[in-house]
């Protein structure tokens, strides 16, 4: 378990804190989506759960044991994917070579069927690959550590769209029970079906911690004639009509997600 325990913390030369008492739990075996505007601390709270940003006050713990540390046996068992980074102009097999040994659970047999799903082959220079497709191997590689906690910042950003489709495969495929994923996105449509939970942040604070099951119980997402408006807790125009959140009620049936409608919905306040 993840628990983030009544933290402070704001960069260096900067008066704002990014979080001020802020806690979070996260569990075993979920997929968690993290959801903010721009400036809520998104990144920062991978990047402290990482252990790679230390807090002024308060805790990050992974298993009990505190990520500032950055102990071994803690970092073979946590993967960060960033929303930016370089990859050495090397092959593939020789990063594999160097960097797996550090992961006891590492599975040549996950990477390479990852890469198949994104229709890409073992024997790649990685100095040769576009940004997406850089992006496309690392996420392989994070799949293949086996670690038990996975963290990814805007993994489907550079992607074009069948490449989010075949992310989303590897995702769906490769997750584990003992497994936690915490993907943080502006791409909501990106990746609602993958999630079964939803967290999203607002300036220090956790506006919505709450599974999808939970979600879809309470409310429904569906377009509406301007005549079937009273129940309504939030509406958006589209050419389909209404796009709304109204409470489900008794007999109603369960209605998918709508991930963005709630985003707005939760942000502006109205549920």
């Amino acid at each position: 378990m993840i628990d983030v325990k009544n933290i402070s913390f704001k960069y260096a030369g900067q008066q704002a804190l990014v979080f001020d008492d802020f806690s979070l739990q996260l569990e075993q075996n979920r997929i968690y989506g993290l959801l903010g505007k721009n400036g809520t601390g998104k990144s920062t709270l991978l990047y402290l759960i990482a252990g790679l940003l230390r807090p002024a006050a308060g805790t990050v713990c992974c298993d009990g044991t505190a990520t500032c540390l950055r102990r071994p046996e803690l970092l073979s068992d946590l993967f960060l994917v960033p929303e930016e980074f370089e990859l050495p102009a090397m092959s593939l097999a020789k990063y594999v070579g160097l960097n797996a040994p550090f992961y006891p659970r590492y599975s040549q047999e996950v990477l390479e069927r990852c890469l198949a799903d994104f229709e890409l082959t073992p024997d790649v220079q990685l100095g040769a690959l576009s940004m997406g497709q850089k992006k496309k191997v690392f996420m392989s590689f994070a799949l293949a550590t086996g670690t038990r906690y996975l963290l990814m910042d805007e993994p489907t950003n550079g992607l074009d769209i069948p490449s989010k489709s075949q992310f989303r495969k590897a995702i769906a495929n490769n997750m584990s029970e003992e497994r936690t994923l915490l993907i943080s996105t502006h791409q909501v449509h990106d990746v609602e079906s993958l999630l079964d939970h939803i967290l999203m942040l607002s300036q220090r604070e956790l506006l919505l911690d709450s599974s999808v099951q939970d979600i879809t119980d309470r409310y429904v997402f569906e377009f509406r004639s301007p005549q079937q408006m009273d129940d309504v807790l939030y509406a958006e125009p589209t050419l389909q009509g209404n796009a709304v959140v109204a409470r489900r009620k008794e007999g109603d049936a369960e209605t998918p997600l709508n991930l963005e409608l709630l985003f707005n919905a939760v942000t502006q306040g109205k549920i």
